[in-house]
């Protein structure tokens, strides 16, 4: 399948969830051959991204991307994504061949009134909802962030750079007990942060080394 070239600009809106997450609960979802960075003894950050990438984007879809923690690879610290589903198969041919993720599909509801709420679903299962009904405004700010993969047996690196007009928001964030990532214990998030107007751009990865 053809997919846009690398680097892809997205735009449109996004949540992020920041929520401590015990490393022997995450360990499993992560190759032995990152270790796990600790931000308090035995707790690593994760969280869940939720986003909708409108007009102007280089591929319009939503994205659901599950951080299962921080590692770090040979002196390098990023995020590991355990899981990542969208609801475009040219984003998810992107997004295996290019930076080695394990995209699936899936079905996203948004409704947009006085609140956003987001319904997550592959076929009958439902993997999450989401529901902020508040955001308190912050100030727009251009941030940068990295994340690993395999892919081939290689070890990738991959950098995104994002600005966006920051909000505090009120969240919920309901995972079913029959959800692949119910066992991570994401429902919990000490901060949710809103991203609106947002512009990111995701860059071609780096092989850092073969995996074992």
């Amino acid at each position: 399948m053809t997919y846009p070239l690398v680097p892809w600009l997205l735009r449109g809106y996004a949540y992020q969830s920041v929520q401590l997450l015990p490393n022997n609960q995450v360990r499993s979802l992560i190759p032995d051959a990152f270790e796990i960075v600790s931000v308090f003894p035995n707790y690593t950050l994760g969280g869940v991204y939720l986003s909708s990438y409108v007009k102007g984007s280089i591929l319009e879809y939503n994205e659901l991307i599950v951080i299962a923690g921080l590692v770090n690879y040979a002196g390098k610290i990023g995020a590991w994504v355990s899981h990542i589903y969208v609801d475009n198969p040219i984003s998810v041919a992107g997004g295996r061949e290019i930076w080695g993720l394990p995209k699936e599909l899936a079905q996203f509801t948004w409704e947009q009134n006085q609140y956003h709420y987001c319904k997550v679903q592959q076929g009958d299962r439902l993997l999450c909802t989401f529901r902020s009904d508040w955001q308190l405004p912050l100030w727009r700010q251009p941030i940068a962030g990295q994340a690993f993969s395999t892919l081939d047996h290689r070890v990738l690196l991959f950098a995104g750079q994002a600005s966006a007009n920051f909000a505090i928001a009120g969240a919920e964030l309901n995972v079913p007990d029959n959800s692949p990532f119910f066992d991570m214990g994401l429902t919990t998030p000490f901060l949710v942060m809103a991203c609106n107007a947002l512009e990111m751009v995701v860059h071609a990865p780096q092989t850092l080394a073969q995996s074992t």
